[in-house]
């Protein structure tokens, strides 16, 4: 019993550790995305915040 239950628990470690590395990346391509269209904003002489 107790082992099925560290198996599991270290399954689900793995998928969470895999995961988060996974978004944590997209995380960071948006944040990229967001600074360059807030930077083009600024150069076009828009309002950057609107």
């Amino acid at each position: 019993m107790l082992t099925t239950i560290a198996i599991i628990l270290l399954i689900l470690w793995l998928l969470g550790f895999i995961g988060f590395h996974i978004l944590g990346g997209f995380i960071h391509i948006l944040l990229v995305v967001a600074i360059i269209l807030f930077l083009i904003r600024i150069i076009r002489g828009e309002n950057p915040v609107k």
